[in-house]
């Protein structure tokens, strides 16, 4: 298993970055031989939330999140690209 735990000031710039041209698409052509290297899993292996400014997530946080989003589905707490929620009102701006 491989665990990334990486933090982003958007969503929109973590999607650039997955699915966009970002350095010549590099992690895209990576992402797309990953059956190469990885088992299929068959729930959700990726999370988002927010953070407030100045917080370090670690990963005991990341796995109750995903715990979360396995258990009750998106919310404004876990959630994925698919079904995401906008940052809480106090981060915003």
């Amino acid at each position: 298993m491989l665990i990334n735990l990486s933090v982003w000031e958007s969503i929109e710039a973590l999607r650039a970055f997955v699915y966009g041209t970002i350095a010549d698409g590099a992690h895209r052509a990576v992402m797309r031989r990953r059956t190469e290297w990885f088992e299929l899993i068959g729930e959700a292996h990726l999370v988002l939330w927010w953070i407030p400014v100045g917080h370090r997530p670690d990963l005991r946080e990341a796995e109750r999140r995903m715990l979360e989003l396995r258990e009750r589905g998106p919310t404004e707490r876990a959630f994925s690209f698919r079904a995401s929620f906008p940052p809480p009102a106090a981060d915003r701006g």
